[in-house]
């Protein structure tokens, strides 16, 4: 079947890597909520145009939510630590991260209260020494994938925080099964992109991470949390 997808404003559909070149063909869906199946979602708007040797890229978020790990910063009951430490997390431009009380509250609830401490005693120590990133060195992938909302957030997750996916393998691994192609779940922005999860253990982290570098889902108001991946011949 013809394939329907544009890039996003001000995104390439094709990409060098080490592993070839790629055309990523980000899929537009319905707003994802906690009652959507990922299964059904990917029915939907992503079989009916796979191929042999395409790769689905789904954002971690709309794993989270689906799994019911997306909460309501109203819901969220912010402890004095989780007050106290947000205040010291360098805000930047591609989310909002541990720089809200809610969400570092969450980072407390996934990570645990000693390992938060201890984490950041060694994030104050680092600064002192001009080193960044120690605190979610230490805290870990589950830390890092938390993030609240920002302007651009499309509502209702414009009044939400989310923790990161669980067992993102085993859920990459479930819905490959499901649609028969390699799955890889992402965490990416205008910065970086960090691969979760993945449904073959052989599948490269690089790749993920090359084949997304500029981030093609984008952050905005395009609700293309998901894209398909086909390595572009000749």
């Amino acid at each position: 079947m013809e394939m329907p997808f544009v890039p996003n404003e001000g995104k390439n559909l094709t990409i060098d890597t080490d592993f070839g070149t790629f055309a990523r063909y980000p899929v537009k869906t319905h707003v994802i909520m906690r009652e959507d199946v990922m299964t059904d979602v990917l029915d939907k708007y992503v079989c009916p145009y796979l191929m042999e040797g395409d790769t689905v890229i789904i954002s971690e978020k709309i794993i989270a939510i689906t799994q019911g790990r997306a909460f309501k910063l109203e819901e969220i009951k912010v402890s004095r630590l989780a007050k106290f430490l947000s205040r010291f997390v360098v805000k930047t431009n591609y989310g909002i991260g541990l720089g809200m009380p809610e969400t570092m509250e969450l980072c407390i609830r996934e990570v645990g209260r000693p390992k938060v401490l201890f984490a950041a005693a060694c994030a104050a120590v680092g600064k002192l020494f001009g080193k960044k990133g120690v605190f979610y060195n230490i805290c870990g992938m589950k830390a890092r994938a938390i993030d609240g909302p920002c302007d651009y957030t499309i509502p209702p997750y414009n009044n939400y925080a989310k923790m990161a996916p669980e067992n993102p393998d085993g859920e990459a691994e479930k819905l490959s099964k499901h649609c028969g192609c390699d799955v890889i779940i992402i965490d990416a922005n205008d910065i970086a992109a960090t691969v979760l999860g993945r449904s073959r253990k052989d599948m490269p982290i690089a790749f993920g991470e090359q084949v997304f570098r500029d981030n093609p889902h984008d952050q905005c108001s395009q609700q293309t949390p998901i894209s398909i991946v086909r390595k572009v011949e000749g």
